[in-house]
């Protein structure tokens, strides 16, 4: 499976966090059923963006690449995405681009135009187009493919730029065309064509790379190789954020770690998440099919964050034991089905909540268990039901529209928070003293301290036996 990854030049965004997330499913479901698999997602780290940047901040290329590759790492790692069996990075793979170039110039599909630069030849390649159901005529140069007066046809797009006498020299290698630097296409057919071979068994990538990317790609590599590219195609569907597509100038972009953790230090590739936040955002995530739009409000962000606190309570309350699953029967064979169609991951999910109402009502540990190891297959519930309550969260539709009262009374508020901070032995001695008061029968002291405790948005819950568990709300 070939994954098409980020091109490192700044923090990860909630399109990120989709395909990292959608495809640690896909990878973990196929090695769960059986499968021998070598996922391999690729790092971009020579591309215009990445030059400016450099540029821009006075830094070598390598330097900027090799922070944000450290960020995307530390984005993974908090969302519990497991990483890829291979991670090549494009700089290290140029050779065998221009080698793919030769083999197309030598049949016809690439040119050196008359400012340097070798083109693809669009209209030479039979089929071109088969994969986003476009006829030529309908096509036009999408993102990254620079209209140049110097190539014969627009849609012509490129395979090794020119260098220019501006650009730092790391971006730059020598070849039979001149100095210059690989187009941004031609990195991922030489990749996965040097790790995997062909035909790719899954090509996927964002809901973007469909058109031109992966119609590009399709082009360089069966126009070189003269095989099939990828036998299946996946792409994640679109991206909405506030019912809008994701746009630094409409002021609604949003990266992961400011999604889940709103203390990060500006210049700091590393950060310490809220695990309660960053679980959040992936069962938001998974708890969608793969090819489904995705629309990240504050309320649909709440309604996924008090969904997964349901799960939470319910392992806290019915403490699970070991269970070994058996895929041929019940609700592990129910989400079985479901991760079979097409890794129908909402279906998945649904078995979680039945078994979760279940083990509510029957206070029956194997069926917490039960739901435990399925979750866990999807990458969720991993943490201690203690510490993960033990995490305030800013994702309660409270807290939201205490903010969205603030804004209208002109007030500025960057994040809602809570009205007192306490500490986790703050809270626990308070939980002890109450407990106390009741023994004391002294129930006026006992709801004053619960009512303390909710101020500091902490709730709790009296169990069987005079134990009394707590949550930051």
């Amino acid at each position: 499976m070939y994954v098409c990854g980020m091109t490192v030049y700044d923090y990860c965004h909630l399109g990120h966090a989709r395909m990292l997330v959608g495809f640690d499913v896909v990878a973990r479901w196929l090695r769960q059923s059986g499968y021998k698999l070598n996922y391999v997602r690729n790092i971009t780290d020579v591309d215009d963006k990445i030059i400016r940047k450099a540029v821009q901040t006075n830094q070598k290329i390598s330097d900027v690449t090799r922070f944000f590759i450290d960020a995307m790492h530390a984005d993974e790692r908090a969302l519990n995405v497991q990483p890829p069996d291979q991670e090549p990075r494009a700089t290290a793979y140029v050779p065998q681009m221009l080698e793919i170039i030769g083999q197309l110039q030598a049949k016809g599909l690439a040119y050196q135009a008359e400012d340097g630069d070798v083109n693809f030849a669009v209209r030479q390649f039979q089929g071109y187009g088969k994969l986003s159901g476009k006829s030529l005529d309908q096509l036009r140069a999408g993102e990254r493919v620079a209209v140049s007066s110097s190539k014969r046809d627009p849609l012509d797009f490129v395979l090794w730029k020119s260098a220019k006498p501006d650009e730092p020299a790391e971006s730059k290698w020598e070849s039979t065309y001149g100095t210059g630097r690989p187009g941004w296409h031609i990195e991922c057919s030489a990749m996965s064509h040097a790790v995997l071979g062909l035909p790719l068994d899954i090509h996927g990538g964002g809901p973007d790379l469909k058109f031109p990317h992966h119609e590009n790609e399709i082009a360089q590599s069966e126009g070189a190789f003269g095989e099939t590219l990828a036998n299946t195609w996946m792409h994640c569907g679109p991206l909405m954020v506030d019912a809008h597509k994701m746009s630094k100038s409409l002021g609604n972009f949003r990266t992961i770690r400011e999604t889940i953790d709103g203390d990060v230090v500006p210049g700091s590739a590393q950060y310490s998440p809220n695990v309660r936040e960053a679980e959040m955002l992936r069962f938001f995530i998974v708890r969608n099919h793969y090819r489904s739009a995705q629309n990240y409000t504050p309320d649909n962000l709440a309604d996924a964050q008090a969904a997964l606190d349901r799960l939470y309570m319910t392992l806290q309350s019915v403490p699970p034991s070991a269970v070994e699953i058996d895929w041929q029967v019940g609700a592990a064979s129910e989400f079985k089905a479901a991760m079979d169609d097409d890794f129908n991951t909402a279906g998945a999910v649904a078995v979680l909540f039945e078994l979760s109402g279940l083990a509510n009502r029957t206070l029956d540990t194997h069926t917490s268990g039960q739901m435990l190891a399925l979750a866990n297959v999807l990458g969720l519930l991993m943490v201690d039901p203690a510490d993960y309550f033990r995490q305030s969260t800013r994702y309660t539709h409270r807290a939201i529209k205490a903010a969205e009262a603030a804004k209208a009374a002109d007030t500025e508020v960057q994040q809602p928070v809570v009205a007192i901070e306490m500490t986790d032995e703050d809270i626990e001695a308070k939980v002890q003293d109450r407990l106390q008061a009741k023994r004391d029968k002294d129930f006026k002291l006992a709801d004053q301290i619960r009512e303390e405790l909710a101020a500091a948005g902490v709730l709790l819950e009296d169990k069987p036996g005079g134990v009394t568990q707590w949550r930051r709300g």
